[in-house]
């Protein structure tokens, strides 16, 4: 079977049934009548064909620092909502938070092997810089902000500005931090000079040393827990980056007997559904990671389809979710 026959059998043109399988415009009832041959013939057209007539592989790569992350699968269930509404496949790559690897699918994928990228980026070094500079197809990042490229991104400094403001109003005067590393952007730098610039101008700038870095893990937030419960006397209440790294400091305050929220309060970050399972329930900051997802797809298809050429950038709020470790 070929477009012509499809054509001849449904009693239409041969360039209806190229709009047809290219989502272009066909009126109901062209459209009705192919749709009925197709489904009768088993017809599906060649992808290779496609792709060296329209230039287009109608692919689009997704590259992720970890799988396993809630946040990151909320994210691709928005793209794929976005993408399978313009007939557009995905292909993910996971770096498991390797920056190296973040090149390395970049490279591979600008290769024409898709259409465009959706990157989730953990750091940009001069490498990234270079290499997102110098590709030959559109990239998007989503949860970062890189100036001078298009990206979705989430308010991370007032996020924990008003986190680290609500404990200080609730009479919690020595409180400490536990973020990641600066050279994640996001996560790291803009959240710990949320709390930073909280504290200080409550009036606790000592509190801004009041900190350890940690990983993403529970067991991490575990460690980093034990660590700061050491270093730093009679702390009534600890913010940290992300829900993870808060719920393993529970699990290390609750192996000592500290009473959550009675002697510390304990808040987290991203609203996963460990927050919600927690006892007690975990005090989180939501984003919208699937609406981050939809709105980084929609932003690559309008540079697909030329609709778009200016840099764009897109910040999206957040709310405070207040449960019984506050």
């Amino acid at each position: 079977m070929n477009i012509g026959e499809i054509a001849k059998m449904a009693g239409v043109s041969k360039a209806a049934v190229s709009r047809y399988f290219n989502q272009g415009y066909v009126s109901e009832e062209k459209r009705e009548a192919i749709r009925r041959v197709v489904e009768e013939t088993g017809y599906r057209p060649s992808v290779q064909a496609q792709t060296l007539r329209t230039k287009k592989t109608k692919m689009v790569g997704v590259i992720l620092p970890k799988m396993n992350s809630a946040s990151m699968g909320s994210v691709v269930s928005g793209i794929l909502a976005a993408l399978n509404e313009k007939g557009y496949q995905l292909l993910l790559a996971d770096t498991q938070n390797n920056p190296k690897k973040e090149l390395e699918y970049l490279k591979l994928f600008d290769d024409k092997q898709v259409d465009g990228v959706i990157l989730a980026a953990t750091v940009f070094t001069s490498g990234h810089k270079k290499t997102l500079k110098s590709m030959n197809v559109p990239v998007v990042i989503v949860g970062q902000r890189l100036p001078g490229c298009h990206c979705v991104y989430h308010d991370d400094y007032h996020s924990i500005y008003d986190m680290a403001a609500l404990l200080l109003e609730k009479g919690r005067k020595n409180l400490g931090y536990i973020g990641v590393l600066q050279q994640d952007k996001a996560v790291g730098a803009e959240r710990c000079k949320g709390f930073c610039d909280a504290v200080q101008e409550g009036g606790y700038e000592n509190l801004k040393e009041q900190m350890v870095i940690s990983g993403f893990s529970i067991e991490d937030g575990y460690q980093a827990m034990e660590k700061l419960m050491k270093m730093y006397k009679n702390l009534d209440g600890v913010v940290c980056a992300t829900d993870e790294i808060a719920i393993g400091a529970m699990q290390y305050l609750k192996s000592v007997h500290v009473k959550i929220p009675g002697q510390m309060m304990v808040t987290g970050h991203g609203d996963s559904i460990l927050a919600k399972v927690t006892n007690p329930t975990l005090t989180t900051v939501h984003f919208s990671y699937e609406e981050s997802g939809m709105e980084a797809a929609r932003m690559l298809l309008k540079l697909l389809d030329k609709e778009e050429s200016a840099v764009r950038e897109i910040k999206l709020g957040y709310h405070i979710v207040e449960q019984q470790t506050t």
